[in-house]
């Protein structure tokens, strides 16, 4: 899969979430997560470089948490994100957003607040709700 605009996803582990696949609890991830099904839960980035994108197919009924997002598909929840957030022309979020860095294609439908934080001390929101069995 080709990269979107700056956001480069063939570095590091990818983990893919095939059309056919719906997950029902909180995802939590490392490195790069594509979703093509369908998540029901919340999709938390376990780390600083953690990338998310959301195909076309792909529907999330939940909070995403991580620092890229690139959406091509459906979110019924809020995205924090601490470096980036693409919504592509076939994005449709209804839900907010907390971000640093926006781009956003002509057709991307949106239903919500865009919430701009830029200083580090206003992402506690991005702590992850997901708690680890270490």
């Amino acid at each position: 899969m080709a990269k979107h605009n700056n956001v480069d996803f063939s570095l590091g582990d990818t983990t893919l979430i095939s059309k056919d696949t719906h997950i029902t609890g909180d995802l939590q991830f490392s490195g790069n997560l594509e979703i093509e099904g369908k998540i029901t839960g919340s999709v938390v980035s376990s780390d600083d470089g953690g990338k998310v994108r959301i195909l076309p197919t792909g529907h999330v009924t939940g909070d995403i948490h991580a620092p890229t997002a690139v959406i091509n598909g459906r979110i019924d929840g809020n995205i924090y994100s601490s470096e980036e957030i693409h919504l592509a022309s076939d994005s449709f979020v209804d839900g907010n957003l907390y971000y640093v860095l926006i781009e956003i294609e002509k057709g991307a439908q949106m239903n919500g607040t865009f919430v701009y934080q830029p200083n580090q001390d206003d992402l506690k929101v991005l702590e992850s709700p997901v708690e680890t069995n270490d």
